[in-house]
């Protein structure tokens, strides 16, 4: 699974489109952040707590009907599996919550669930801050560019860091879900070991299919890279999930 070298661009500036000023992304940003963080909390409610002690299991974050944890951030990998993933025939949490409800047509509401329906498990690598705020990355699985807004991140993810995250696109930037596993290639071989078949697929398909998500985290915990995930200092990431 190793990553090609040709990019393309997406979610970046036009040619000649000027830019926007710090304080005009953070404040999108932060409206955009706090719609998603609503959404998160109700699709939590309508999980079962069997799924996520289901889920827990699997990371070995949970012996029987209890969850063993480190700290309280690792429940981010627990409800981002249970979310936004779902065995073959079965439905997704997150596409049940946006059956159930309704926001205005156009409306950011809608707009920030639509994206999140539609979010992204990738490897980034941070290349360097973006002119107005943020960060610019690379989605290294499916060779594209992006404009990442976060705030935590932006402040501790340095230039050639890379992390397995979930991000989404409600705007002309993209926005992490809130999950952060940082990813090397020692964490690769683990999770290719762990789960061979996924090294035998194209990049392209290995990145879309659930169970490699679910391998980075459990590999991740197990070899204790998830005690330098705390990357959430500026706007309490780990808290949205």
């Amino acid at each position: 699974m190793a990553p090609a070298l040709a990019l393309r661009q997406d979610h970046a500036l036009a040619d000649g489109e000027a830019l926007p000023t710090r304080d005009e992304v953070l404040a999108r940003y932060r409206h955009l952040r706090e719609i998603s963080r609503r959404h998160n909390s109700a699709m939590m409610e309508l999980a079962p707590i069997s799924a996520a002690l289901q889920q827990a299991r699997r990371l070995g974050l949970a012996e029987g009907r209890t969850f063993v944890l480190d700290s309280i951030d690792d429940m981010n990998y627990v409800w981002d599996l249970v979310i936004h993933t779902a065995p073959p025939g079965r439905s997704r949490a997150i596409d049940r919550y946006a059956r159930s409800v309704r926001f205005a047509p156009g409306s950011d509401e809608a707009i920030v669930l639509d994206a999140m329906c539609k979010a992204r498990f990738a490897v980034i690598l941070a290349k360097e801050h973006h002119p107005s705020a943020g960060l610019l990355v690379t989605d290294l699985f499916r060779q594209t560019d992006l404009w990442l807004v976060d705030e935590g991140l932006e402040i501790s993810l340095p230039p050639g860091a890379a992390i397995a995250t979930r991000y989404f696109a409600p705007d002309r930037f993209v926005m992490a879900m809130g999950v952060v596993m940082p990813f090397d290639a020692d964490l690769l071989a683990d999770v290719v070991a762990a789960v061979p078949q996924l090294g035998r697929k194209p990049t392209t398909e290995a990145i879309e299919d659930r169970r490699l998500a679910e391998a980075v985290y459990r590999q991740g915990i197990a070899a204790g890279a998830n005690e330098n995930a705390r990357y959430n200092g500026g706007d309490d990431e780990a808290d949205e999930l």
